[in-house]
């Protein structure tokens, strides 16, 4: 699990060092992880494999679906998360010191200009990259449910 919060600087090319032991869990073995668009101030960062997999099994079901004509009516709705599937997601490398650049595409969603400060947080299952605006407003509007979430999951 990825938990724990920091905050980093974004360099003037972009790119951002991430805790150690979150860079090593994201890329495992590997040098690459996965960047995905998530919403206005907020990208995530995904171990390969793990992200690779839970796409495959996606598109299982999505092939099966539209084999046996389930989404025949829906088409333009499969249509659209095949455009936010191809331009959502994004294998990046991550360097020595845990250092990756945050692509081009992806900048803008982040809203983050160089010199600026990134919050870098454990989401359990990925690793979140936050506008500290956008996360400060996301904590506010979260944290009131945290406890029924909490009791939800676990209990």
């Amino acid at each position: 699990m990825f938990l724990g919060e920091a905050t980093r600087t974004l360099d003037q090319r972009f790119r951002l060092s991430l805790p150690e032991d979150m860079a090593e869990r994201l890329v495992a073995g590997s040098s690459e992880c996965l960047i995905a668009k998530e919403r206005r101030g907020c990208l995530s960062l995904w171990n390969r494999e793990h992200w690779e997999e839970h796409q495959r099994q996606a598109a299982e079901i999505l092939k099966g679906k539209l084999a046996s004509g389930r989404l025949e009516r829906r088409l333009a709705d499969v249509q659209r998360l095949g455009r936010l599937l191809s331009t959502r997601q994004r294998v990046t490398a991550i360097a020595g010191r845990g250092r990756l650049v945050i692509p081009e595409g992806f900048r803008e969603l982040l809203a983050v200009e160089p010199g600026g400060s990134v919050n870098v947080v454990g989401a359990a299952v990925c690793v979140e990259l936050w506008h500290p605006e956008a996360w400060a407003d996301h904590l506010a509007e979260a944290l009131p449910g945290y406890r029924d979430l909490y009791e939800d999951l676990v209990s």
